[in-house]
């Protein structure tokens, strides 16, 4: 009886996974594909490298929309393109520009608003 073969995925989606940008991750992770029993060993045991990455970046688009309480789009519409470091984001919730008030506000809004709709269908009767 053979063996099933193993799962792996491409280290672009094991980098968004693990919540870290591709382009900063060493090249012997980016270089190959990532097996599924890998990417629960990294995200078990994060290695060095990874632990530096998710404290210090620089980060995903994802993840700092999220550092900065605002959606992707958000960022898009503020300006900021490039992947950030945590001390960039920090500087940017310290400085709080325009844009970002009015962004978080709006991400505020957005989430009540859904939040509002998901109780609304969670009362609806099922039939």
């Amino acid at each position: 009886m053979s063996t099933p073969k193993q799962q792996t995925m491409k280290a672009q989606t094991a980098a968004r996974k693990l919540g870290v940008l591709l382009a900063a991750t060493p090249e012997e992770f980016r270089g190959r594909d990532i097996s599924r029993e890998e990417l629960n060993e990294l995200q078990a045991n994060p290695p060095a490298w990874l632990a530096e990455l998710r404290r210090n970046g620089p980060h995903p688009r994802q993840e700092v929309a999220r550092r900065l309480r605002v959606s992707t789009s958000g960022l898009a519409r503020g300006g900021v393109t490039q992947p950030l470091t945590t001390e960039q984001i920090k500087a940017l919730l310290d400085e709080m520009p325009a844009w970002l008030e009015a962004e978080r506000a709006t991400h505020e809004q957005v989430r009540a608003e859904e939040a509002r709709l998901r109780e609304r269908a969670a009362e609806q009767p099922r039939g």
